[in-house]
C-alpha cells in the first residue's frame, strides 16, 4: 500500500520532465544569444569604417578601444540621438518620455541598468525604421555637434590623443548605431567605430538589428573580430570602460582600464590591479575648492569652483 504523503510516480516524472524541459530551453537560449552576440560582433567588424584616409601607424600591432558611454562622452550617446531626432519630429512626445527617465536615470545613478539601456536602445534603433542611412548620418553630424560635442570627457579625450600620437589606432566600440560612432569617431580625430549594425535594404532602415546590440560579450567578439582583419596583437592593445558588462572586453586586452567606473568595476580593476580613471570631477572639484579656501588658499578655491561649473555644464 502507498503512503498518501509520498508523491505519485506519474507526478514525479512530470516534475523532472518539466525542469529538464527548462534546463534546455535554457540552454538553447544562451547558446542563441552567443550566436547573435558572435553574429553583431562579426557585422560591426564588417562595418566599420576602416582608415583608408590615413597614414599607416607606426605601431602597427597596437590599438586603442574605448566604450563611449559615460566612458567618452557624459550619458548615454543613444539618447543624445534620440533628443535630436525627436526635434526633428522622427517620433512622438510620448516616445521620448520614456527615453528621457532612462537619460535621467542614467544620468543620476552613473550606472547602467542593462535592462533600461537595452530596451531604450533598441525602442531607439526603431526609431529610425524607413529612413535612409544617408539621412541619419546627416542628422548624426548636426547632433553631434548640438548634444554631443560639450559632453567629451576632456580626460578620457586626452588618452586617446595620447595613442593616437603613439602611433596607434584608436576605435570607439559602443552599443549606439554604428552610424553616430563613426561620427563621433571621426569629429574625435579617432580612426573609426565599431556599433551596433541596423538592417537597411538599398539603404532604407528596417527597424532591426544584424544580430544583437553590440552590448557585453558582443564587443568582445566585434574586437577579436576586427584584431584578425587588422593583424593586432591584442595583448598589447588597451581598454577603455566604465561598465562592468563590459569585462570580457577589458580582460581579452593587456592594457584595461576602468575610467568612471561603477562600483562593481572599481572592485574587479583594483583586484586586478588594473589603472583606474575617474574623471566625474564636478561635486570631488567643489569639495577640494572648500578645502582650499579654509585652508587659505583663495585661488585655489576660485579654480576649483570653476571646474565644478564647469562639469555641471557638462
Amino acid at each position: 500500500m502507498l503512503d498518501a504523503a509520498a508523491p505519485r510516480p506519474n507526478r514525479v516524472a512530470a516534475v523532472s520532465t518539466s525542469r529538464e524541459q527548462q534546463r534546455r530551453r535554457e540552454e538553447l537560449r544562451r547558446r542563441d544569444l552567443r550566436r547573435r552576440s558572435v553574429l553583431a560582433g562579426e557585422a560591426s567588424a564588417a562595418a566599420a569604417e576602416m582608415e583608408q584616409a590615413l597614414d599607416t601607424p607606426s605601431d602597427s600591432a597596437a590599438a586603442a578601444f574605448f566604450d563611449v558611454d559615460n566612458t567618452i562622452m557624459q550619458g548615454a550617446s543613444i539618447f543624445h540621438l534620440a533628443r535630436g531626432l525627436y526635434r526633428r519630429k522622427f517620433f512622438s512626445t510620448r516616445e521620448i518620455v520614456g527615453a528621457a527617465y532612462k537619460q535621467a536615470y542614467f544620468r543620476i545613478v552613473g550606472v547602467e541598468d542593462p535592462e533600461h539601456v537595452a530596451e531604450a536602445r533598441a525602442a531607439a534603433l526603431a526609431f529610425i525604421a524607413g529612413h535612409t542611412v544617408e539621412e541619419l548620418q546627416e542628422v548624426g553630424e548636426e547632433i553631434f555637434d548640438e548634444q554631443m560635442a560639450h559632453r567629451i570627457w576632456p580626460g578620457t579625450r586626452a588618452l586617446a590623443q595620447a595613442h593616437i600620437d603613439a602611433g596607434q589606432r584608436v576605435w570607439l566600440v559602443t552599443a549606439a548605431p554604428v552610424e553616430i560612432a563613426t561620427t563621433i569617431a571621426r569629429r574625435l580625430g579617432l580612426t573609426g567605430a565599431l556599433g551596433t549594425v541596423a538592417e537597411h535594404v538599398d539603404g532604407v532602415y528596417t527597424g532591426r538589428l544584424v544580430g544583437e546590440m553590440l552590448h557585453g560579450p558582443a564587443k568582445a567578439e566585434a574586437v577579436k573580430a576586427l584584431a584578425a582583419r587588422e593583424g593586432l596583437d591584442l595583448s598589447l592593445c588597451s581598454a577603455y570602460s566604465d561598465s562592468s558588462n563590459d569585462l570580457p572586453l577589458l580582460s581579452l586586452v593587456g592594457d584595461p582600464c576602468a575610467i568612471n567606473p561603477d562600483a562593481r568595476l572599481r572592485a574587479h580593476a583594483r583586484s586586478a590591479g588594473w589603472r583606474i580613471r575617474d574623471y566625474r570631477t564636478g561635486r570631488k572639484a567643489a569639495r577640494a575648492g572648500f578645502v582650499a579656501t579654509a585652508l587659505g588658499g583663495a585661488a585655489a578655491g576660485a579654480v576649483a569652483a570653476g571646474v565644478a561649473l564647469r562639469g555641471r555644464r557638462h
